[in-house]
């Protein structure tokens, strides 16, 4: 009987945390986002791609939700050279200069998992040398983002990238944002977007 119960006691606690997750892209359209800026964002065959467009300039699609303290998980898969990111806390007063932070998605050994402030202090902490290497390029990688409080914690692949403690971003906020780098050449192909929000 005790079994009984605990199994039951797991099983409402594995519901209820299952739960609070929320999808914030849906696998067909761009429900619940915003485009900044004049580069491609499409919904196909399941997925969520970004493309540079004739302008090769910054390109930003945003949540129309902002959000604070949360536990963001997706994948991504780089084509092209995959230079890209991943904002929290920010916002973007006009056009497409964007203030907040980055969790950065770039091509290899350009610090995938590392936290940067635009516009602003520029890096903030990138990853070890050695933990580089978790990046696989041209192939689909998981992506754990940790925002509470002052603190973000990024894991790719299941490897912890980068850890800051920080006041500034601790007062910060705003909405999420995927982002296409300047340059022209960008694709990145995202899915699996869900958010836990904090307490």
């Amino acid at each position: 009987m005790r079994s009984f119960l605990a199994c039951t006691c797991l099983l409402f606690c594995l519901i209820a945390t299952a739960q609070q997750k929320e999808k914030l892209f849906n696998g067909k359209d761009l429900t619940g986002w915003t485009i900044h800026g004049t580069e491609k964002w499409y919904a196909s065959d399941g997925e969520l791609i970004c493309e540079s467009g004739p302008d090769k300039q910054y390109g930003y699609l945003s949540t129309n939700k902002d959000y604070k303290n949360f536990i963001l998980t997706l994948a991504f898969k780089q084509e092209a050279n995959g230079n890209s990111g991943v904002f929290f806390r920010s916002r973007i007063p006009e056009g497409v200069k964007i203030s907040g932070w980055q969790a950065e998605v770039a091509p290899a050994g350009l610090h995938t998992g590392g936290i940067y402030e635009s516009y602003g202090r520029g890096w903030l902490v990138q990853p070890k040398p050695e933990d580089e290497q978790y990046l696989k390029q041209g192939e689909w990688n998981t992506y754990k983002i940790k925002v509470d409080g002052d603190e973000v914690t990024t894991w790719l692949n299941g490897h912890q990238m980068c850890y800051i403690k920080d006041a500034k971003i601790g007062e910060g906020d705003g909405f999420i944002a995927l982002q296409i780098h300047e340059g022209g050449g960008i694709k990145v192909r995202w899915r699996n977007i869900e958010i836990e929000e904090l307490k």
